[in-house]
């Protein structure tokens, strides 16, 4: 069963709070119902494609490297690298209706009530 405790975040966010520095984006980290780790990212300079237009996106961490290109991939493959940390395992088998993970990660571009605020400069003249 999936578990992730305060001590486990606390343990991970080092590397989390360390690819938010290298790409210059402000996040906070959460847990969700004791099995979850949550990070929220609240503003930077990538521009991600919101495509229900609310300027809020709940990131499907399957599917990054189908979803996302440039930059926003690379920083969202690297957060979730980072989320999952070296003691992270995953032996689910949906066919049998198993699943055993170290922990589930969400990655919420923005809030339901507060939008991702995308401060990047432009660069046109």
């Amino acid at each position: 069963m999936a578990y992730v405790s305060q001590a486990n975040k606390t343990k991970l966010a080092p590397a989390i709070k360390a690819v938010l520095n290298k790409y210059k984006m402000k996040a906070s980290i959460a847990i969700s119902n004791h099995m979850t780790l949550v990070v929220n990212v609240q503003s930077g300079p990538i521009n991600f494609d919101h495509s229900h237009g609310d300027d809020y996106t709940q990131v499907n961490v399957y599917h990054i490297a189908n979803q996302y290109q440039g930059v926003a991939k690379e920083f969202l493959t690297e957060l979730l690298s980072a989320m999952k940390g070296p003691e992270y395992f995953n032996n689910d088998d949906s066919q049998s209706d198993y699943f055993h993970r170290s922990h589930y990660t969400d990655i919420n571009l923005g809030k339901w009530n507060k939008p991702y605020v995308c401060n990047a400069v432009s660069m046109a003249a």
